[in-house]
């Protein structure tokens, strides 16, 4: 189960970065496509910190953090690999896997310091509380590292290019969103956990008592 949640958050991660372009709207809200994605990461490191412990969440962390960068370095390569006479959709390919600089920038630096939030946050819980209320630590650490994670991507990506009562409205927005997925996904933190206790201990992980 480890190894499924672990390749489960990179490949999350990965596909939040590639469907980030990709604009939708809920009424008058516009939000990427990422925030219906990258919110499920912070249950999956709940999840693994739950199970296997502080360290084994800071290291999936860590290895998420690996992994975007080596994708992003691919992806340059890909894109400025020559083009085929045949291959007619060079700068459509640019647009949507490009990016800028600054925004994978802005997205690499919230990702490693919210996620880093996320743990701490959710073991201080833990010690504080024990193995009881699961639901409560899960939800709390996730709105506190969604509202860093949120403020630093907006600020960073987007600071001078839009108006500053822009900036606000697209962080109140996405965190808004975030907080609601998060909330809504609290019985699958419930299930997956309860999935991965019923295996056979990890012999390089403290597993800890079943939560309440």
């Amino acid at each position: 189960m480890y190894i499924y949640l672990n390749g489960l958050f990179v490949g999350l991660l990965i596909l939040s970065n590639i469907i980030s372009v990709k604009l939708f709207s809920v009424g008058d809200f516009i939000l990427p496509a990422a925030a219906i994605v990258y919110v499920v990461t912070y249950l999956i490191t709940d999840v693994i910190g739950e199970v296997y412990g502080k360290d084994a969440a800071m290291r999936t962390v860590k290895a998420g953090l690996v992994t975007q960068i080596v994708a992003l370095l691919f992806i340059l390569a890909a894109i400025h690999l020559p083009a085929a006479e045949a291959f007619g959709m060079q700068s459509e390919f640019e647009a949507i896997l490009g990016g800028s600089f600054r925004v994978m920038f802005a997205s690499l630096l919230a990702y490693i310091i919210s996620q880093h939030i996320d743990v701490n946050v959710f073991h201080r819980l833990k010690m504080k509380h024990g193995t009881q209320k699961l639901w409560l630590r899960n939800n709390l650490s996730t709105a506190s590292s969604q509202l860093i994670d949120t403020a630093i991507f907006i600020a960073v990506a987007f600071v001078g290019t839009v108006p500053t009562g822009v900036l606000f409205s697209m962080i109140i927005t996405q965190y808004v969103f975030k907080f609601v997925v998060a909330i809504v996904d609290t019985p699958f933190t419930y299930l997956l956990v309860k999935i991965a206790r019923k295996e056979k201990p990890n012999p390089l992980f403290h597993t800890e008592v079943k939560a309440s």
